[in-house]
């Protein structure tokens, strides 16, 4: 348990029907293998101490008792190992027999959740063996376990070191009827969710399978780890496959084989799902949904529900992962180092097609809306300006309007290179807006000596002055028209308060606002892939070949003197933090640590460290240029709008952010 990650496992033993001894050796050698990777939840199939197919063996005494002396041996095993661990086993009480789910941990019997929903229908006939368990929790004394024992299907399971770490439990068929029992266990406070399940396979059914537990977890905003019966199973007219499946909040983390008995391993990331359900104000607490009605609340313990106490050693920077030991030591999950972009081609064709639209319906709601009927573009030969000109063509189209309509105006200065000129001005006949050269150099010049600065001094008001004198162009420009400035900046530059006030960062509408840096490239490619003109395409090809910069410095060699990047520091990476950041709030300790691990080979955690902190302490000193942003439109998970997903104090202190940067040993 560090950094709120939680390593987890499901299980699939080989197994012998009816067979209870041999069945717990496999699960104990499985539990071991668990514990040598780091496992602290381990979760196995349904009955897989008998076998889900023992049929009418479940009638007789001698396999009853028998699975109840090997779980005991199972919880002693156990006694070394720190782990939690789910074994699925028919346990009699009462004089009934029921099909639960055993939980364990360090030799102790936690409790038993017993399934609610039984199948009687096609290949199912469970009514016949086992009772359907209740909610309320019930308490028995049991000879064999020397303890009481608890059973219900409203038991919580919570981790005393990690309060985040709160388990229950669902059997099977419980996560397919309309109302599964996983959802008032996320509405009493658990985060995460199994399954013990014995789910024969028929033509189709894992993706139907994949998908409703991937649902659920997202549903849910929870871990789920589904442990399914497998290739020992299958007897008579039934064969089972062993898909196993652990999900975090709609993403399939892990996912067995098919016909291959596996366990599969991950790390389940407990603060990022208790994060999602903070800024949901409609996930309720457990209380809110007693007191709404729409959740019983009857029954004992916590409204309803019986807590059970457990406890896993601390495993920071004790435990071993893949590259040995270490201060950070491998996640057991895929680190996205590009989260804002889709990896798969068709997917993120698809993005990119349906980013463009939100960008161009929004501009083209304000232009209807205003009766604007032209539109001005400050054309740099750069990627942002190349997307806004994109964008602009769209709502143009959508709207009938001419593109001769669309003013593209270039502005070339002291440290304009040829290579964006001739790309701004072949892309703007191209398409077939209006184009206009006003060179700013005189005006700038000027300025320079109406305020006395030295033009030899290549300073802050020496690159600014250049940025508001092309603002002051364009507006002009506009009124001139009666048209309106599209704004270029995209949410990277914005995030990171490369703009200048007042400057590049006004405009009348900022189509770009809400797409982070990486994604405007993709934006760009995928409509010089698609454009279907051999000529703009070559352009557009250029135009991203070409380095990103302001070209506000003076040329040397008539090549840019003036790299971005070079300057704040990769946007690969950048983007990776304001993903962590404005998505899930994460300490800037565990955002390096995902960071590390994402672009490992590409760059050294002295690096990731260096170019987080300029993070910080750029994206809080610049907020005030954020809090006054002209309108633009939202297009993903994360903005930095002022009226929308960023409601942050212009003023606020970043002490306690750089303060747990500082404790990160390289």
């Amino acid at each position: 348990m560090r950094d709120g990650f939680i390593r987890v496992a499901a299980a699939t033993p080989d197994i012998r029907v009816a067979d209870p001894a041999y069945n717990r050796e496999q699960i104990v050698r499985l539990m071991e293998e668990g514990a040598k990777e780091g496992v602290e939840l381990m979760v196995f199939p349904e009955l897989c101490l008998t076998g889900y197919t023992c049929q009418d063996l479940f009638l007789q005494f001698p396999l009853i008792r028998k699975a109840k002396e090997e779980l005991k041996e199972i919880a002693k095993a156990s006694q070394a190992l720190n782990m939690l661990v789910f074994v699925g086993l028919p346990w009699e009480m009462e004089g009934k027999l029921y099909n639960c789910g055993a939980a364990i941990c360090r030799g102790q019997l936690l409790g038993l959740v017993p399934k609610k929903h039984l199948p009687n229908y096609s290949e199912f006939y469970e009514l016949r063996h086992f009772c359907p368990g209740n909610d309320e929790t019930v308490e028995a004394w049991d000879e064999m376990f020397d303890d009481w024992i608890y059973m219900g299907s409203h038991i919580r399971f919570s981790c005393s070191e990690m309060p985040e770490l709160v388990v229950g439990a669902e059997i099977c068929e419980d996560v397919w009827v309309p109302c599964p029992p996983s959802i008032s266990h996320a509405m009493a406070g658990v985060t995460v969710i199994v399954n013990c399940s014995a789910s024969d396979e028929t033509t189709g059914k894992d993706q139907y399978r994949h998908d409703l537990i991937c649902g659920q977890s997202a549903r849910l905003v929870c871990g789920y780890i589904y442990s399914n019966a497998g290739e020992g199973e299958s007897t008579q007219d039934l064969v089972f496959g062993g898909q196993n499946i652990i999900a975090e909040n709609g993403t399939c983390l892990a996912e067995s084989k098919r016909f291959v008995n596996e366990m599969v391993i991950a790390d389940l990331d407990l603060e990022r799902i208790n994060s999602e359900r903070r800024r949901m104000s409609t996930f309720p607490s457990y209380t809110q949904a007693v007191q709404s009605g729409s959740f019983p609340g009857k029954g004992q313990g916590n409204l309803g529900y019986t807590t059970v106490t457990f406890s896993l050693k601390s495993q920071e920077g004790d435990f071993k992962a893949e590259g040995g030991e270490g201060k950070n030591p491998s996640i057991r999950r895929f680190v996205d180092k590009a989260p804002f972009v889709p990896h798969d081609k068709r997917q993120r064709e698809k993005r990119c097609e349906e980013i463009l639209s939100i960008q161009a319906m929004g501009l083209k709601k304000r232009l209807k809306h205003t009766g604007c009927t032209y539109g001005v573009v400050g054309l740099s030969g750069g990627l942002d300006s190349t997307l806004a000109l994109l964008v602009t063509l769209r709502a143009f189209d959508s709207l009938g309007i001419p593109r001769s309509q669309i003013h593209c105006i270039t502005m070339p200065c002291f440290g304009t290179t040829d290579r964006t000129y001739q790309n701004a001005c072949h892309m703007a006949k191209k398409v077939g807006a209006s184009l206009k050269e006003i060179g700013i150099k005189d005006a700038v010049s000027l300025h320079f000596r109406d305020i006395g600065q030295d033009p030899e001094n290549h300073d802050v008001t020496y690159e600014n002055s250049q940025a508001r004198e092309r603002t002051q162009v364009l507006m002009d420009a506009a009124n001139q028209v009666g048209g309106m400035v599209i704004g270029t900046g995209d949410m990277s530059e914005l995030a990171l308060g490369w703009a200048t006030y007042n400057g590049d960062h006004m405009s009348m509408y900022g189509v770009n606002a809400g797409v982070p840096k990486t994604l405007v490239r993709h934006l760009v490619r995928y409509f010089a892939d698609t454009c279907g003109d051999e000529a703009l395409s070559k352009v557009l090809y250029d135009v991203l070949d070409t380095p990103v910069s302001p070209e506000l410095l003076p040329p040397e060699g008539g090549k840019i003197s003036q790299k971005t990047e070079d300057l704040v520091g990769p946007y690969e990476l950048h983007d990776f933090f304001l993903y962590y950041v404005l998505r899930f709030g994460y300490m800037p300790s565990k955002i390096y640590r995902l960071a590390v691990q994402a672009f490992a080979g590409e760059y050294s955690g002295e690096a990731v460290k260096k170019w987080l902190e300029v993070f910080y302490r750029r994206f809080f000193a610049q907020q005030f240029k954020r809090s006054c942003l002209p309108d633009g439109p939202k297009v993903g998970s994360v903005s930095v709008s002022p009226r929308g997903d960023l409601r942050m104090p212009s003023d606020g202190c970043r002490r306690i952010w750089l303060e747990d940067l500082e404790r990160i040993c390289l």
